[in-house]
């Protein structure tokens, strides 16, 4: 029997904290050219769709979303 991979329903993920919380974000960069995991994206992008109650919205759109905030988190 083949495993789906990714997030499954029961795994929580906490909707994105807001820059004034104090909490730092570390991500892995494997490569080492300054980008957000593939992994890091994936969990923020499905934050998103989790705080919409897991209905509308564009997956695309929640991907690059999450990719341009976590590289400005990057930046600060």
């Amino acid at each position: 029997m083949k495993q789906k991979r990714g997030l499954k329903r029961r795994d929580k993920v906490e909707a994105p904290l807001p820059a004034s919380a104090g909490v730092t974000i570390m991500e892995t960069d494997p490569v080492g050219n300054g980008s957000p995991s593939h992994d890091d994206i994936a969990v923020l992008a499905y934050s998103y769709w989790e705080a919409r109650g897991y209905r509308d919205g564009d997956p695309e759109i929640d991907w690059l979303r999450a990719e341009q905030e976590l590289r400005a988190r990057r930046k600060d």
